[in-house]
């Protein structure tokens, strides 16, 4: 009886933490958003498209962001940190190796690319 008190109150803890985790996360994609398609901070959208976003008037210069859900975070923050990293002739700056973002604001585009498929 004592092992199945405490298994109820361990699901109860582990269900509203995720709960947490989950309204915590949407608010890091909701702030990534924000970044990413707001001129005067990130914008990403200067030059990206991003497959299954409403985007107004996205750029062409580089890719159409596509399957970054299937992309490791760190190597989709490296990437925005410093994209000569992995691609030295890169027309993306590198927005954390030149203080454009910081390391709270690129974990937010990081969580928003992460909704791309």
């Amino acid at each position: 009886m004592q092992g199945m008190k405490l298994w109820i109150a361990a699901s109860a803890v582990v269900g509203l933490l995720s709960v947490s985790a989950s309204a915590g996360n949407a608010d890091l994609v909701k702030q990534g958003e924000k970044i990413f398609n707001t001129k005067k901070i990130g914008n990403c959208l200067a030059c990206h498209d991003a497959n299954g976003k409403n985007i107004d008037n996205p750029g062409n210069l580089g890719p159409k962001l596509q399957g970054l859900s299937a992309w490791p975070e760190q190597a989709l923050y490296d990437k925005v940190y410093d994209p000569y990293t992995t691609n030295p002739i890169s027309a993306m700056p590198p927005f954390g190796k030149n203080g454009v973002l910081s390391d709270a604001q690129i974990k937010a585009v990081v969580a928003y690319l992460k909704t791309i498929k």
